[in-house]
């Protein structure tokens, strides 16, 4: 079982812990020697064992907040779950119908006279212009 020295407040703790679980155990150290820094920065030196017992403690708040937020999440999560199964469940909505206009052909052709009309008008007024 390897034995690591971890640093906690500025003071040194002999830890045992197991084998391949060593950076696991530097990670929660450092998290710990974090928080021991804040109250040493703003209360200055303290007894070890309070100090352990503060910085653990804010530790447990932070870890109570995010645990909250977890929950919140998957409450959220539950829900957008809940609607996607329901818009699964509902089937594909009907088509949406759309009509487009056709020109009838009575149309067309009376429009393709006129622009004949209007071309050889315009030819007309041309050759009486020179």
């Amino acid at each position: 079982m390897p034995e690591v020295t971890i640093s906690i407040g500025g003071r040194q703790f002999s830890v045992a812990c197991q084998e391949g679980e060593e950076n696991y155990l530097h990670t929660a150290a450092k998290m710990l020697d974090d928080e021991a820094q804040v109250l040493s920065d703003q209360v200055g030196r303290m007894p070890e064992a309070r100090m352990l017992l503060m910085a653990g403690l804010m530790l447990a708040d932070k870890t109570a907040s995010v645990e909250d937020k977890i929950v919140e999440v998957r409450a959220v999560l539950a829900e957008r779950e809940a609607e996607l199964e329901g818009l699964r469940t509902m089937g594909a909505p009907e088509p949406e119908r759309i009509e487009v206009p056709v020109v009838p052909q009575s149309v067309h052709d009376t429009l393709a006279e006129l622009a004949a009309r209007a071309e050889a008008l315009a030819a007309d007024i041309e050759e009486k212009a020179r």
